[in-house]
């Protein structure tokens, strides 16, 4: 017999070789019959699979990222098998699992394909769905797989094969398809009810300029009809959400060729919604004890190999810059920590001083290839709200938790109120690849998993996905159309404080070594603002508004009135605009409306003549009418409300 651990900590006794679908069985036949896949540890495993020992199991559904996972990568076993069936002599490359779906890299040879085809090649994938056709996994010796693709002249296998052990070689068959793969996949096609080609695109063989262009097949599949059809429906809300289109619409940015790829430019009124961000930032900031720093947009090569930055990322992130002076070798900056430790180290430090917090809005720099680019989401130069603290052991917790509630108060400033917080640790079972001793790691994880639990945080712990100088927290944000974003990150870091020789005086009147955490709320500015676009639809909040009001004249004659009541907003650090063109009131709020400005405000001789204003709010309409310092008082009790909330 063997234990079974479930996820709520109960244990049942099975005799050894039980599969997990069997476990699911012992549970409840409902369960039995939505479950995809499990987790037998650290490992997701197809159902039919066999434990033998003594196991961690979680039973994963339609309901867990894992089983979609699982699903997704089935479906796309599904789309290879329709591909070949309907373009005879496709080669296939690597068919992944995505966020929202799966895709398939094929070479057609001379064949064409286009959005054209897939009505034809989703109606094949329903029925090779619905024929039920069961997923079997069949490991194999490296010469057999090499036999088989060779025969088969599948050269792109061949060479995923290469870079495999023997005796770790899989194949799964359906239908009469077969493909180089670990798995795990699902029990048969005909849970897939739901299919939907999304796009054709072109990509590189194993992500090589240089290497084949294949054709990349994007799809998405679901259980059921109806959740296929709701997300077709969030996609095209997502389309009129899409930041680069609101962002020119809004005239946030934009991007020059001449400037180059992936370089955003911000255009006024994109700038002050940037600086409204960095001005929030810095004020909390100021209040919970940060320092402001600033550091070049360069940095010489010793500087990265001190770090050790420049040995793991190498060309990949790292620019060159020309100098006059031959041996000299400077990059773009690609990161702010290795400056922040220089800056730590200008004088001795005390343990009376610590923790020392380094704040800064440092522009980086890292080459993205130019079929990753998107919008601000995946840019080449970015500004990151980073900041170090050097801080002592002991202190580590109580860092973290003042780290976590300027996280907090950030989502809820702009209205992020769905997350979860993933605690990354240590793969217990290969301490060896990270550095630092076990005492420190151990110390640094429960600090993490302390403070977490004092804040109450929705959690998820991820054995495996620390980064090798330490155990971290993301924060990970769902938007108002159920898209997850990370966002917000903490991480403990004994790699740069070793590497830096950084250090302080103890009360023992010894030297002693910091402990480094890194933390950035928002991430990357652009990434964050084409997030905070696409959540809010362009409607801003009211505090980060770059145009807070629009004052609409209704008449030349009022336009004098018009600007006096524009200037006592200003005195009270209220920004917008007056309208002053010849066009009737009604266009004018008509276009206001779609500039999304939070307040309109009317003026004619009525309120001229009381010092007044007519009040409209987008998407709300008449407010009445009020006195300027009336409108100004209830204005600052809206951002008063949504910044304290």
């Amino acid at each position: 017999m063997i234990n079974i651990t479930l996820p709520d900590g109960s244990v049942r006794q099975f005799e050894q070789g039980v599969t997990s679908l069997e476990v699911a069985q012992s549970i409840s036949e409902g369960l039995a019959r939505n479950v995809l896949a499990a987790k037998v540890n650290d490992s997701v495993w197809d159902l039919s699979r066999p434990i033998t020992e003594d196991a961690r199991v979680q039973l994963l559904t339609w309901n867990d990222d894992l089983g979609k996972n699982t699903f997704w990568h089935s479906s796309a076993h599904i789309l290879a098998e329709a591909l070949e069936a309907l373009y005879p002599g496709i080669k296939f490359g690597i068919g992944p699992p995505v966020e929202n779906g799966f895709y398939y890299d094929v070479d057609l040879g001379e064949q064409h394909f286009s959005q054209d085809d897939f009505a034809k090649v989703e109606q094949k994938m329903l029925e090779l769905a619905r024929s039920k056709s069961e997923f079997e996994r069949r490991e194999v010796s490296k010469a057999e797989a090499v036999a088989y693709f060779e025969e088969k002249g599948d050269q792109y296998k061949l060479d995923l094969i290469k870079d495999l052990e023997d005796g770790t070689i899989t194949f799964y068959t359906q239908g009469n398809f077969v493909d180089l793969c670990r798995g795990p996949h699902l029990p048969n096609t005909g849970f897939v009810k739901a299919v939907k080609l999304m796009n054709v695109a072109g990509a590189y063989w194993r992500g090589d300029e240089k290497g084949k262009q294949l054709t990349r097949i994007y799809g998405v599949t679901f259980p059921k009809q109806k959740e296929l059809t709701e997300y077709l429906e969030r996609l095209e809300e997502a389309k009129k959400r899409d930041h680069r289109k609101l962002g020119k619409e809004l005239e946030l940015f934009t991007f020059s060729e001449k400037v180059g790829m992936g370089l955003p430019l911000w255009l006024p009124k994109g700038t002050l919604l940037r600086e409204r961000l960095e001005q929030f930032l810095r004020k909390a900031q100021q209040r919970a004890g940060y320092q402001p720093v600033v550091t070049p947009h360069i940095g010489s090569k010793e500087l990265y190999i001190t770090s050790g930055h420049y040995e793991k990322y190498g060309a990949d992130s790292f620019q060159p810059i020309r100098t006059p002076n031959e041996g000299e070798e400077f990059f773009l900056k690609p990161m702010n920590c290795p400056h922040h430790c220089e800056i730590y180290k200008t004088r001795p430090r005390s343990y009376k001083e610590l923790p020392v917090r380094l704040a800064e809005f440092g522009t980086v720099y890292r080459y993205e290839q130019s079929g990753e680019l998107h919008g601000l989401t995946r840019v080449r130069g970015f500004t990151q709200d980073d900041a170090h603290i050097f801080c002592r052991p002991d202190q580590v917790k109580d860092e973290f938790l003042k780290v976590i509630d300027l996280v907090l108060y950030v989502f809820h400033s702009l209205g992020f109120e769905d997350y979860t917080a993933q605690i990354s640790l240590r793969d217990p079972e290969n301490k060896q690849k990270y550095i630092g001793t076990d005492e420190a790691w151990e110390k640094a994880e429960t600090a993490i998993i302390e403070a977490a639990a004092e804040k109450g945080l929705s959690t998820v712990t991820e054995l495996g996905e620390a980064a090798f100088y330490g155990p971290k927290l993301d924060f990970m944000v769902k938007d108002a159309l159920g898209r997850k974003w990370q966002l917000g990150t903490i991480q403990v870091d004994y790699n740069l404080p070793e590497r830096f020789q950084l250090e302080y005086i103890g009360a023992d009147n010894q030297k002693h070594r910091p402990v480094m955490l890194h933390r950035a709320p928002f991430g990357s500015l652009e990434r964050f603002v084409a997030l905070v676009i696409e959540h809010c639809g362009g409607n801003f909040p009211l505090w980060l508004s770059p145009e807070q009001y629009a004052i609409l004249p209704i008449s030349e004659k009022f336009h004098d009135f018009a600007q006096q009541v524009k200037e006592l907003l200003e005195q009270e650090d209220i920004r917008g605009y007056v309208d002053n063109r010849d066009e009737k009131i009604g266009r004018k709020i008509r276009d206001a409306e779609v500039r999304k400005v939070p307040f309109m405000l009317i003026v004619g001789e009525k309120e001229q003549e009381n010092n007044a204003v007519s009040v409209r709010k987008h998407g709300e309409g008449d407010l009445g009418s009020m006195t300027v310092g009336e409108f100004t008082g209830m204005f600052k009790a809206k951002i008063a409300e949504a910044l304290n909330k």
